[in-house]
């Protein structure tokens, strides 16, 4: 059997047990929680401390200063700021998503920092709270909600965008008990909703007005929802802990506390569990039976996670979380399941005991579900060496059997090695595996590299397959900002050697950052090593390098790039000329620039302008009847100018065709004295034509441009839809084979809304697939089912399923084929 010491700490709450493994010591020296205002930033994210300004403290030998200090999960010190800002008393602050801190004074100043404690900008909630002080705030996601001292509330939705608005007055004569957040994305209005405990209820404030709740539910002194805002969780006046639905219509949770005293912190722990804590107790308490308790000697905070709670206290910093039902079905004591059998199973082979073969062949019919768990509790250890020995157990198990996915234990030792390497105490991310799924490894890149931890991230980017570019580029523009006193060709040689790396990386891009910096020689430098001109040039302009830029130009034979110099160098250098020459060019249009071209030869320039000139004909208007003949000529003379040169015989061809379908759409324009057709394309043409039922013009417009079939049969099959002219649309689906199929016959039906014409030609299709999308579009539940039984596709059979979600009779139809398909597949 597995051994029972990693159970031993674990606490059973009704029926499903919590641990509470220790993540790390902490590294710092002399922080006191309860001296200091704290943010922690969810995601294993970093800490941010700051003296409380609020409490009289001893000082003991620091310096009167109050410091903005910022920290690792570890307790590893990164970053520290003097707090110099003005605007009165800090109120709160707390990190956003993409990790800036967020700090609100009691003017209603917010000030944004940096992980590394540098300010990046500041703004203001507005004039209410500046005439009226900020008394509270209630932070979530990416923005906040404010209380004045009037009783008004404003909030910020996005601090990206940060906007001050304020919400419905809701005539407060006091501040509300409690106040909690349900964030717009989770929100009925779709914007940000308040609920604050007032006397015996409950508010739902928002922008456009209030909303009582939950009469008679109060006084509530404290308020929290889940992270999904379906549940709250509130602490009453009398001590007792009400779990109920946001809308307050439902009580899943009614629990007496010992004690009346409203909790310093309240919860959740994942989406099972609330957590009140006091000075010394920690309480867990659950849908049913008693509640767990933990005993702590110092003041401890509580950061909610997607999958439970890390609990910070001056010395240590802890996960609690459900333990995995794979771990309890191994380590539970007294387990005899197959994974537990195949966990004892490893350790009597390594001992070369006859007994791991005994447990193989009692849980041989039940091996890949035990490997299977084996996998799934070795991704929610902490302990590496477990994590190692539940892998080789689910390893032991895989030479034994073949029925389960041989990818899955490489795909987990991949992201083991991804988290181990980030919750290592010196770079202090303590990521679950869950965590690390909902973050995505992209954004942990991303937060690494801001953490300036470069070289972990490019590994991980070279392991995971992810683009090692960003982090190039990031560490490159960091290492110039950090070296004012390194040489400029000292520091080219460094960059040099880890811009090598990646292939195809904007050299010009970190030449930019280097000029931005004050580094324009470094930028010169760099720019030279930018293999693309179309970046390089324009560089070499903006740093005062144009001499070089016109050299780069000449040689990369592109004239929009030495065009792109001159015009930069006479825009410099000859104010009054280029004035001249635009006014010039304005009087006398193209002329001027026609001369120009005939006179060095680039026929096809010219040819262009022309053809332009054409368009710009067109733009007149068609009552005056006097822009036809012109623009055919211009056109037919752009295609000869374009046939001087073989480089350019498309444009011929394409000018030719142009002036032909011009004359073909002038024609059907005088017979059906309609004026529809000019300067439409030969498809549209082709479709108007059957529209009107001159099918004789469209058969000549096909003939004379080479419609092929499938393009004649999309065109003639949705026009004829188009004017329900069902009759004539069977007679041409009969007529061939359609070469498109008869699936566009289908779509055609049903986006005129004819279920019935569609009919006819959902059978014709060949595919068991399309059939069972088809006959969904049309409503028919049974008929769809049986043609995606034919085609067996699991994937089809969900969409299909979502199709009919909203009716419960072909719902039940494709669950009951999906399980008959299943019990085949298991069979």
């Amino acid at each position: 059997m597995a051994g029972v010491s990693v159970a031993a700490e674990w606490q059973l709450l009704y029926n499903r047990y919590y641990r509470k493994p220790e993540l790390y010591q902490m590294e710092w020296k002399q922080v006191d929680l309860t001296r200091n205002k704290i943010a922690c930033a969810p995601f294993a994210g970093p800490i941010a401390a700051i003296r409380d300004d609020a409490k009289i403290v001893h000082l003991y030998a620091e310096s009167a200063l109050r410091k903005l200090r910022i920290f690792t999960s570890s307790g590893r010190l990164t970053a520290e700021a003097v707090w110099r800002n003005p605007g009165g008393r800090l109120v709160g602050m707390s990190w956003t998503d993409d990790l800036t801190l967020a700090c609100i004074t009691q003017d209603g100043t917010v000030y944004s920092y940096s992980v590394h404690a540098k300010l990046l900008g500041t703004f203001s909630l507005g004039r209410e709270c500046f005439d009226n002080s900020v008394v509270d705030c209630l932070f979530w996601g990416n923005g906040v909600v404010c209380i004045t001292e009037a009783f008004e509330m404003l909030a910020v939705p996005d601090f990206k965008a940060p906007r001050a608005v304020k919400l419905a007055d809701c005539g407060l004569e006091e501040l509300p008990h409690c106040m909690a957040v349900i964030e717009p994305q989770y929100a009925k209005s779709g914007g940000v909703e308040v609920l604050l405990g007032i006397g015996d209820h409950v508010l739902l404030v928002d922008e456009g007005g209030i909303q009582t709740l939950a009469a008679g539910i109060g006084p509530l002194q404290k308020m929290v929802l889940s992270r999904k805002g379906e549940f709250v969780a509130s602490f009453t006046h009398d001590g007792r802990l009400l779990v109920m639905s946001s809308d307050f219509s439902k009580e899943f949770i009614d629990y007496t506390c010992e004690s009346a005293l409203p909790p310093d912190q309240l919860a959740w722990c994942g989406s099972d569990a609330v957590l009140l804590y006091w000075e010394d107790i920690l309480l867990m308490v659950g849908p049913h039976d008693e509640p767990v308790r933990y005993i702590y000697d110092e003041p401890i905070i509580l950061i909610p996670e997607c999958d439970g709670v890390r609990i910070l206290s001056n010395t240590t910093m802890e996960f609690l979380h459900r333990v995995p039902d794979s771990t309890v079905s191994i380590f539970g004591i007294g387990s005899i399941s197959p994974p537990a059998l195949l966990y004892d199973a490893l350790e009597h082979f390594d001992r070369r005991s006859a007994k791991a073969a005994e447990n193989l062949k009692l849980i041989c019919s039940s091996l890949p579900e035990a490997v299977e768990s084996c996998i799934d509790a070795a991704g929610y250890e902490f302990d590496i060496s477990l994590q190692r020995t539940l892998l080789r157990a689910a390893s032991y198990g895989q030479a034994f059997s073949s029925h389960f996915r041989r990818d899955s234990v490489r795909e987990l030792c991949q992201m083991l090695r991804v988290l181990n390497a980030v919750r290592d105490v010196n770079i202090g991310i303590p990521l679950s595996l869950q965590q690390y799924k909902l973050l995505t490894p992209s954004v942990l890149i991303n937060r690494l590299i801001n953490a300036h931890k470069h070289l972990l991230a490019l590994r991980l980017s070279e392991y995971l397959g992810l683009s090692q570019e960003v982090v190039i580029m990031h560490w490159t523009c960091t290492k110039i900002s950090a070296s004012a006193m390194i040489p400029d060709a000292t520091l080219l040689q460094s960059l040099l050697d880890k811009l090598k790396i990646c292939k195809g990386i904007s050299y010009a891009a970190v030449a930019a950052h280097a000029d931005k910096s004050g580094r324009r020689k470094l930028a010169s430098m760099l720019v030279e090593h930018e293999p693309r001109s179309s970046k390089q040039i324009p560089l070499l302009l903006s740093i005062g390098e144009e001499h070089s830029a016109l050299v780069k130009a000449t040689e990369s034979g592109d004239t929009d790039l030495v065009y792109l110099v001159m015009f930069h160098i006479w825009k410099k250098t000859r104010p009054l000329a280029r004035d001249l020459f635009i006014k010039y060019a304005r009087c006398y249009k193209h002329e001027f620039l026609k001369d120009f071209f005939l006179s060095t030869g680039q026929l096809q320039e010219v040819a262009y302008l022309l053809w332009k000139e054409s368009w710009e004909l067109a733009k007149e208007p068609r009552a005056k009847g006097s822009s036809f003949g012109p623009r055919i000529k211009l056109i037919e003379k752009a295609s000869n100018l374009f046939a001087e040169s073989r480089e350019h015989m498309f444009e011929s061809k394409a000018a030719e065709e142009h002036a032909k379908l011009l004359r073909i759409q002038r024609e059907l324009e005088i017979t059906t004295k309609q004026a529809i057709f000019l300067d439409s394309s030969v498809s549209d043409t082709i479709r108007t034509c059957i529209v009107l039922g001159n099918h004789r013009a469209a058969n000549k417009v096909r003939a004379e441009f080479k419609v092929s079939d499938k393009r004649w049969y999309w065109l003639k099959c949705f026009a004829l839809a188009t004017i329900q002219d069902w009759d004539a649309l069977e007679k041409f689906s009969r007529e061939k084979r359609p070469p498109i199929g008869y699936r566009p016959f289908v779509e055609a039906c049903v986006d005129a809304g004819e279920k019935a014409e569609a009919l006819k030609y959902i059978p014709k299709l060949s595919d068991p697939s399309e059939r069972a999308e088809a006959y969904a579009k049309i409503g028919m539940a049974k008929e769809a089912a049986d043609a995606a039984s034919q085609s067996k596709d699991s994937e089809l059979l969900a969409r299909l399923r979502e199709s009919f979600s909203q009716n419960a009779r072909g719902s039940s139809i494709f669950d009951t084929l999906r399980d008959r398909l299943s019990f085949q597949a298991l069979s």
